[in-house]
């Protein structure tokens, strides 16, 4: 199977998830915003699928995946789709479904962490909202994030196979996932995560783990993976940061 993957080709965004488990489950697949306009791609080409549809089911935004003539919108659902069939959650659909709730909880921290740099509205520039966005921030280093990262520690500890991956013995898209968030904030809140990070070792060692596979690896040294920007759901603004 050959998958299209449709996504703004300037930010890592949302897009970042589905490439992290395309490339972790070695399929083949084509980024569609970061093929040339001439050949159908390009923010052109996203647009396009945006605007029109075989089957009147229109996708609001990006991410969308492309299965032939099937197209999945929203991240989650795409990783719900995607997992058990290139082996990164087993088929059980109880597992699936627990998959799919960490999937659910990360889109959440997700939201609230692109929310601490524009509050009020998308459509306004950062510096509209300063005094909003510091208010948030605030809230957000000191009670919401310890609070997902608290519950994400905890789930690796109670894991039955142990405190490796957060389903399972093996590495699951939660994982790559959770490691993506992990990085973002990183990126974000460099000095607040430097401060947290001892107070969750499971995390940290996940974080650590997950470049080491063989195929993460090579996509992470590769062009294909994209650098955080001052455009994207993570953002690093200093005085939003604290010690």
């Amino acid at each position: 199977m050959r998958y299209q993957l449709y996504y703004w080709p300037h930010i890592p965004g949302r897009g970042e998830f589905v490439r992290l488990a395309l490339e972790a489950g070695g399929a083949q697949y084509e980024d569609i915003g970061r093929t040339p306009e001439e050949s159908g791609g390009g923010r052109p080409g996203v647009r396009r699928l945006l605007e029109t549809t075989e089957d009147g089911r229109l996708p609001y935004a990006p991410p969308i995946l492309g299965v032939g003539k099937l197209l999945i919108s929203q991240t989650a659902a795409i990783l719900l789709y995607l997992g058990p069939r290139i082996g990164l959650v087993p088929k059980a659909e109880s597992v699936r479904l627990w998959a799919h709730q960490l999937q659910l909880t990360l889109a959440d921290l997700v939201v609230e962490a692109h929310d601490t740099h524009h509050p009020i509205a998308k459509s306004l520039y950062y510096e509209d909202q300063k005094p909003e966005a510091l208010r948030r921030a605030a809230d957000f280093r000191a009670l919401r994030l310890p609070k997902y990262l608290g519950y994400f520690e905890n789930v690796l500890a109670k894991n039955l196979d142990g405190d490796r991956h957060l389903i399972g013995k093996s590495l699951s898209y939660p994982d790559l996932s959770l490691f993506q968030v992990f990085a973002g904030l990183r990126y974000a809140f460099p000095r607040t995560m430097e401060s947290l990070s001892g107070a969750y070792p499971r995390l940290m060692a996940l974080h650590e783990r997950v470049p080491m596979h063989p195929r993460i690896a090579e996509y992470l040294a590769s062009p294909r993976r994209m650098p955080f920007n001052q455009h994207g759901l993570f953002r690093h603004y200093p005085e939003l940061d604290a010690a």
